[in-house]
């Protein structure tokens, strides 16, 4: 248990934007409906009103005037970070916050999600004080998508109270050992799969470690920084989506995809 009274704890959403991306260079700045996505994001995080602040982390300074001149408050850092999650530790610690409280990382690149889902994220990992990260979850209903590697897997470990994370993996995991090998088009996820949501809450005392930690093999095999906590001992607090959290942009046709709502679709999209 915690030492402290969590009743103090303040919430920070933080939203890391790097101007490199492999696959859509610049993509924090690229327009949706006329408007760059980082402030589209940045509008989502200001109106989730559980948290008491929050700010944009960039190492970049065309995306940080962006921000500035739409007045969001924005944390120049590093650019040699190896992780969003690195980044977030050097905010922390150049913001000077105390380590029970907690930082919700809001991707840059999901310009849709419900505020709904930050703070169930949140809240997740209030009601867990022995976790020192919570995060989200969604079931798999189909075997391509179960199969995919860009589609992270996570399977948990339940009891009647709390529900934790025991592995994460770009494998298609857990594995069904019976399943008959009929046709591709024959199979079907087990039922018990689960795709990973790329939102996290974490305290901050788990970021100043986390940024003492070398990269750990599980980790750099799947790539996955996550996996740095579960093999430092550390645990990670998970339940399914309150809400489906809308795809997010990765690719051109992501963007175009967007683009290519209504206007009042974009700014309200169903949360179902």
């Amino acid at each position: 248990m915690l030492p402290v009274d969590l009743t103090t704890a303040k919430t920070h959403i933080v939203i890391p934007a790097r101007f490199k991306s492999t696959r859509l260079p610049g993509k924090p700045l690229l327009n949706i409906h006329g408007k760059p996505m980082i402030l589209w994001v940045a509008e989502k995080a200001q109106a989730a009103q559980f948290a008491d602040d929050m700010c944009i982390a960039t190492d970049d300074e065309r995306i940080a005037q962006v921000c500035i001149d739409a007045g969001f408050e924005v944390v120049m850092t590093s650019s040699e970070h190896a992780s969003g999650t690195d980044r977030l530790a050097e905010v922390a610690a150049l913001k000077g916050w105390a380590e029970h409280d907690i930082i919700v990382n809001m991707q840059g690149d999901e310009p849709l999600v419900p505020p709904l889902l930050l703070e169930q994220v949140k809240t997740l990992l209030v009601a867990d004080s022995d976790s020192v990260m919570a995060t989200l979850c969604e079931p798999i209903d189909d075997y391509e998508t179960f199969m995919r590697p860009s589609v992270v897997k996570v399977v948990s470990q339940h009891s009647e109270s709390r529900q934790r994370a025991l592995y994460f993996s770009r494998a298609p995991i857990p594995c069904e050992r019976d399943v008959v090998l009929a046709n591709e088009r024959d199979k079907q996820p087990p039922k018990n799969a689960y795709r990973h949501l790329g939102l996290y809450a974490y305290r901050v005392s788990l970021l100043q470690q986390f940024v003492h930690w070398p990269q750990t093999p599980l980790e750099v095999l799947e790539s996955l920084e996550q996996l740095r906590v579960l093999e430092n001992g550390g645990h990670i607090a998970i339940a399914a989506a309150a809400c489906q959290l809308p795809a997010g942009v990765d690719t051109q046709e992501d963007l175009d995809r967007l683009n290519a709502m209504s206007l009042a679709d974009f700014q309200n999209p169903a949360e179902s």
